[in-house]
């Protein structure tokens, strides 16, 4: 049974153009919220034809792409080439716009564990640790990220079903096991350079880890004998 998820409801809302490096401009409907779990200040970028997306949803049509971009300020500001989250948020921005649909930027840097430590992350990987050894040796989980407030973002804006812009299966499972129905995942493009091979391997590993866990079902729990109840007399 999905959790249940406490409500949120929209701050505000307000038109942004953007514009990335690459040239390519969009703009895009960003609202903020209220009452999420975590008291971060996460935002939904609606894309393209937004509303027409939800109008579909709601008749009955296909649902939404949407895409959880968990936030990265070396990649996604500064260009860094250690991981390859800027390329995806700039794919994903303009696919999302070519279909109508949503961009949650999640405030979790550094898979949950904040900038510094992410920083600190990287260091251990020079050290010769991936990305998921270093969090680790940190003292940290491998990743920390959640998508309660993502789900609560969806519910709040009216989209029960999407299509799930996503290589990583922990967000499907995640946001399924939040009430939020997953009806495809659709793969993002790998962004491969000499910089991030080593990263992109270890995520692989991992997707393909999880993907597999996820796939063997559980052993059947033995039935347990009910103790003989006294006859009354």
């Amino acid at each position: 049974m999905p959790e249940a998820l406490p409500v949120a409801t929209v701050r505000t809302q307000v038109t942004v153009p953007l514009t990335f490096p690459d040239g390519y401009a969009t703009s895009t409907r960003v609202f903020t919220f209220k009452g999420l779990v975590d008291g971060r200040e996460h935002l939904a970028l609606g894309l393209g034809d937004w509303a027409g997306a939800l109008d579909r949803l709601a008749a009955g049509g296909e649902p939404p792409l949407v895409r959880p971009h968990s936030e990265c300020l070396t990649g996604d500001v500064f260009g860094s080439q250690r991981c390859d989250c800027g390329p995806q948020l700039r794919e994903a921005v303009q696919r999302i716009a070519e279909t109508g649909g949503f961009l949650l930027y999640l405030r979790q840097e550094g898979r949950g564990i904040g900038l510094y430590a992410k920083l600190d992350a990287y260091a251990l990987q020079d050290a010769g640790l991936d990305t998921y050894q270093a969090n680790v040796a940190l003292g940290r989980g491998e990743d920390e990220r959640d998508y309660t407030a993502a789900a609560q973002m969806l519910t709040t804006l009216g989209v029960p079903r999407i299509r799930l812009l996503s290589n990583n299966p922990d967000k499907a499972e995640q946001l399924t096991r939040l009430g939020v129905a997953v009806v495809e995942r659709v793969p993002t493009g790998i962004y491969l350079s000499p910089a991030n091979a080593d990263y992109l391997a270890a995520k692989a590993a991992k997707a393909a880890e999880t993907e597999a866990a996820e796939a063997v079902p559980s052993p059947p729990v033995p039935a347990r004998r009910t103790p003989d109840r006294p006859v009354s007399r």
